[in-house]
């Protein structure tokens, strides 16, 4: 991806990508975006809150968007194999297991083992390896295994396929003032800030989150160029070792600014959600955690919508939060 420029990227091509996505046989869903109010949680914040709940998505994620539309375009032979702390592991593992392909998810060591048995009820095999190591197990697995690559986020039909996130929005609210996102390879960052810039929104602001632990795009942006770092986070989901080459390019153009969140404040969101009767995991609550800390700015009184990226929790997991 690293040749590739966001011009790439145009209004057509996601367009496409979005029927492609809708039309799966992996049942993608069109998922709901309410209103905050409609929660009944008083929130103390200055803006109009609307949430789109992708926690209630196919496979627990917006990841399902991406491989959709990825898996539409390889060859239905082979085997594949992926890195993933957990959620495009999950939906790699249901879309391989529809289409009766043989996958491997290379995970990293501090990724909940809850997520490791979910992705192993589909069929995948799993390995989990230090977070430094991903890639070289990756290269393995090609090299000695023929296996055939996917990325989790550094890929262009992955990036278009999340796009179709931007368009639902703007569907319910077509000229938001302000859309939060989480971030950790930039991939749903990337095909959402490019749907909703594209498609005419010029004064939207688009706002990527990040852990203070795992801020791969957001120290991109202060050296111009992609990250490489060592990353921990409660959100193990938002902790990729690097920036992907192309989210960065298309990120760097549509997105106004990465703002960072630390993890007591994602942990305290995920409480404040599951009060409201939404369940969302730690890297889904970011964008939500840097909402309700007041770190996105120029607000009030403002529409902004906050993306709640995915719902993959165990019931062991919640026991390490707030409340």
């Amino acid at each position: 991806m690293e040749d590739m420029s966001a011009d790439i990227i145009t209004l057509e091509l996601l367009k496409e990508a979005r029927k492609t996505v809708m039309s799966s046989p992996l049942g993608v869903i069109n998922t709901p975006m309410i209103p905050w109010h409609q929660t009944t949680l008083p929130l103390n914040v200055p803006c109009n809150i609307h949430i789109k709940l992708e926690n209630m998505q196919r496979t627990g994620s917006f990841k399902v968007r991406g491989v959709a539309n990825q898996f539409s375009r390889i060859s239905k032979e082979g085997s594949f194999v992926t890195m993933s702390a957990g959620n495009y592991g999950k939906s790699f593992a249901y879309a391989s297991k529809h289409y009766g392909l043989k996958s491997k998810v290379v995970m990293p060591e501090t990724a909940p083992a809850s997520r490791s048995i979910l992705i192993q009820s589909f069929g995948a095999d799993v390995e989990r390896v230090p977070t430094s190591f991903l890639m070289n197990v990756v290269n393995r697995c090609v090299q000695e295994d023929n296996m055939t690559f996917l990325h989790s986020y550094d890929d262009l039909d992955l990036i278009a396929g999340h796009a179709s996130l931007g368009f639902e929005v703007l569907e319910m609210m077509p000229n938001p003032d302000v859309v939060v996102v989480c971030c950790g390879g930039g991939g749903l960052l990337a095909g959402v800030a490019a749907a909703v810039k594209l498609s005419g929104c010029e004064n939207t602001r688009i706002y990527g989150v990040e852990p203070e632990g795992a801020c791969t795009m957001y120290k991109s942006f202060i050296e111009k160029k992609p990250v490489t770092m060592d990353t921990k986070s409660i959100a193990s989901g938002l902790a990729p070792p690097s920036a992907g080459a192309l989210p960065y390019k298309v990120c760097q153009r549509y997105v106004e600014e990465i703002v960072l969140v630390n993890d007591e404040e994602i942990k305290v969101a995920v409480s404040t959600l599951y009060k409201a009767g939404l369940l969302v995991e730690p890297s889904g609550s970011a964008a939500f955690a840097a909402i309700a800390n007041n770190h996105i700015p120029n607000i009030t009184g403002k529409n902004v919508v906050c993306i709640l990226s995915g719902g993959n929790i165990g019931k062991d997991e919640l026991t390490n939060f707030p409340n």
